[in-house]
């Protein structure tokens, strides 16, 4: 694991000064933001730029990635030839399967390295990792029951981002209590020897900058069973809970089958679903089942890009939007790790399925303000964080875009985020701070090159065995 002297400063007090920046109330010119122990203490409007101050040109709360599987970068590209059949989530999966087998964990490290790199010159400052490859091939733990997990952490403190870890109960196979088989040995726990997990998971954390998440990820109602999902949940009474909930019609039939319920039917009547859970995709859920979700508080987490790329179907967005219910939005696969393209997609799918424009917007208004600001609230409540918006006292996640870029420079301040979510890619992103860590300057990370090095050994250790 790479050295602890080499990883960035935990927190940076500093003055960021802005052209314009996007606040709780609105836009704003000549913004002078300050950054204490990774918190913003205080905001000024209409100044002038402080000596020492930062610069930046556009300044917008930064958001979460709320779902990802950091080690599935390394096999993007490798699953978009078609087999005999149909192809479907369930043969790309069996060769999911069969990639993780030769993991190392020096493999996982260098590819969660990567990842969180390019999460943060995408304009994310924080992830929430749903993480479930926790043992050796033949399904045998480490010494460290937390061995994979220090090397997701380890990943996070290299490079700056701000780290929601999310240790995965993996108990069964499929749905009706399945024995594991194959590729998912390396996955399953018992609800006691994941308790276990759990704790290592924090002491392997412990080093991390104090915005650090542990929470927990039930990883679906088809890999648990009702009595462990309860008593889980029920030990771990504080923290992010995020679960893969009806991303597949197959996934929906089968729990139906067996608890004679559809997953998220299920869940919400036999669960308390609150504010602290992330419902993972959540693609094909019932009118009832949309309301009832809204209610309970719970975000959507949304990774529009894998969904599509998986065949999995699309969000009943508009339904759920105006039952007020909260999104955010992740790279699960991380086929691509693009912030814009992903809430493109999102409305892009809506639009394709219902053959009308704008439609995430539930009155009227900006579809851009609508997806960007409503990922950035809800991506920081499903990852714990005291962040989402420009105001005194949240957290300092905080992205900076260049607004002079010809894929901006035409537009006012309130078609910005638009421009920003429609027309722009990840190039107009210039500065990230995550918790007031200045991780990205100028649109780069300073480690970048190490970085990419140590990924390339390992992607190739893993394709030249």
């Amino acid at each position: 694991m790479q050295n602890a002297a080499e990883v960035p400063a935990t927190a940076e007090a500093g003055t960021v000064f802005a052209r314009r920046a996007r606040l709780t109330d609105g836009w704003a010119r000549d913004i002078t933001l300050r950054i204490e122990s990774g918190r913003i203490t205080a905001i000024d409007i209409g100044v002038s730029r402080p000596p020492g101050a930062i610069a930046v040109d556009t300044l917008l709360p930064a958001l979460g990635n709320l779902h990802s599987h950091a080690f599935q970068r390394a096999m993007a590209g490798m699953t978009e030839r078609k087999q005999a059949g149909q192809d479907s989530f369930w043969t790309w999966r069996t060769l999911m399967y069969a990639f993780l087998e030769r993991l190392t964990p020096e493999h996982i490290e260098a590819i969660a390295a990567q990842v969180f790199l390019e999460m943060l010159e995408a304009g994310y400052a924080a992830v929430g990792e749903f993480h479930y490859l926790h043992h050796q091939p033949d399904g045998s733990p480490y010494n460290d029951l937390a061995e994979t997990g220090a090397r997701i952490a380890a990943a996070a403190a290299e490079t700056g981002i701000g780290l929601t870890l999310l240790p995965v109960l993996y108990t069964h196979g499929g749905a009706g209590c399945q024995p594991v088989e194959g590729g998912q040995r390396r996955f399953a726990n018992s609800p006691d020897r994941f308790a276990r997990l759990v704790e290592s998971t924090r002491s392997a954390v412990s080093a991390l900058p104090p915005d650090t998440v542990v929470g927990i990820a039930p990883h679906s109602l088809r890999a648990t069973d009702p009595d462990g999902l309860t008593a889980t949940v029920t030990a771990h009474p504080v923290g992010p809970v995020h679960i893969h909930i009806a991303e597949q019609t197959r996934e929906i039939e089968q729990i139906e089958a067996w608890l004679r319920a559809r997953p998220v039917e299920w869940l919400l009547a036999n669960q308390s679903v609150d504010r602290r859970w992330c419902l993972v995709h959540a693609t094909h859920m019932t009118p009832d089942e949309i309301d009832g979700a809204a209610r309970s508080g719970a975000v959507a987490g949304l990774c529009p890009i894998t969904e599509a790329n998986l065949g999995d179907g699309v969000f009943e967005g508009p339904r759920y939007l105006a039952a007020g219910g909260g999104f955010g939005i992740g790279s699960d696969s991380n086929v691509r790790i693009a912030l814009g393209e992903e809430l493109r997609m999102l409305e892009y799918s809506q639009r394709l399925r219902d053959r009308a424009r704008n439609v995430l917007v539930p009155r009227e208004g900006s579809v851009g303000e609508t997806l960007y600001l409503g990922a950035a609230a809800g991506g920081a409540q499903a990852l714990g964080r005291g962040a989402g918006t420009l105001a005194t006292g949240s957290l300092a996640d905080l992205v900076a875009i260049d607004g002079s870029d010809p894929s901006l420079a035409a537009l006012s301040d309130g078609q910005l985020l638009d421009g920003l979510c429609f027309a722009a890619g990840d190039r107009v992103v210039t500065d990230v701070w995550s918790a007031g860590r200045h991780v990205i300057r100028s649109g780069r990370h300073p480690r970048r090159e190490e970085i990419r090095v140590r990924y390339a050994r390992a992607v190739s250790d893993l394709i030249n065995p």
